[in-house]
């Protein structure tokens, strides 16, 4: 047990990623053990109020993960390009919900086979999952009615594909009055045919971001969509 005979308040400001955080100490005649004691106290106080913050942040956004099945990725029945490294930049998004405690739901359109939801961002038990069966997942769904209940107003949306599902959900959750945001890596697709006329994947991709981007949704990678958070 810490004990201090006279009292003497310091304020100590700490800044981390440009977040400023303000840790009271009582200070006085304390011999170096109790200062080593009071920085561990310090250090740990600072994370709790780290891991609070980024609660808070998440509080009202719910991470949505769109058809990140496996009849989209290599040897289903509509490989995407891409796919994998979708999947795992999903499951860091995924991973950084989870450890946070925000709020994740998945979306499994309705079709076999190869309709898994894809090991990588395999729903845990107390994860909403969804099965849709139609391209826009609030259509004919509780989707909006579960977001609703659990106040939730701004969607992270990831998943495949990017000109499909995805784009589908950004147009009517925006629509619906949700924030939402694409996060672009964490999306997939594949080579459109029109006419005589193949459109590549990555144009496919890019065409369709920057079509959502400002008008319905806001859209980052995962990496800065995280470091915005964090700040």
């Amino acid at each position: 047990m810490l004990k201090i005979n006279k009292y003497s308040l310091l304020q100590y400001i700490h800044k981390t990623n440009e977040r400023r955080y303000v840790i009271f100490a009582f200070s006085a005649g304390l011999n170096y053990k109790h200062m080593k004691n009071l920085k561990i106290y310090s250090l740990f106080f600072c994370l709790t109020i780290n891991s609070l913050y980024a609660q808070q942040s998440l509080s009202p956004k719910a991470l949505i993960l769109i058809d990140i099945q496996d009849f989209y990725f290599p040897g289903g029945q509509l490989p995407l390009a891409g796919a994998d490294t979708a999947a795992a930049n999903a499951f860091i998004l995924l991973d950084y919900f989870r450890k946070e405690g925000g709020m994740v739901v998945h979306i499994k359109h309705a079709y076999e086979p190869g309709g898994a939801i894809r090991e990588i961002v395999k729903p845990t038990e107390n994860e909403k999952v969804i099965i849709k069966t139609e391209v826009n997942a609030f259509l004919n769904t509780d989707l909006d009615a579960y977001l609703r209940s659990h106040g939730k107003t701004e969607l992270i949306l990831a998943g495949m594909q990017t000109h499909m599902c995805l784009e589908a959900a950004a147009r009517a959750g925006h629509d619906l009055g949700y924030a939402c945001t694409v996060i672009a890596d964490a999306c997939a697709t594949r080579d459109l045919k029109y006419g005589d006329r193949i459109v590549a994947a990555a144009d496919v991709h890019a065409s369709t971001l920057s079509t959502l981007e400002r008008t319905y949704s806001r859209v980052f990678t995962t990496k800065d969509f995280l470091t915005i958070l964090q700040q």
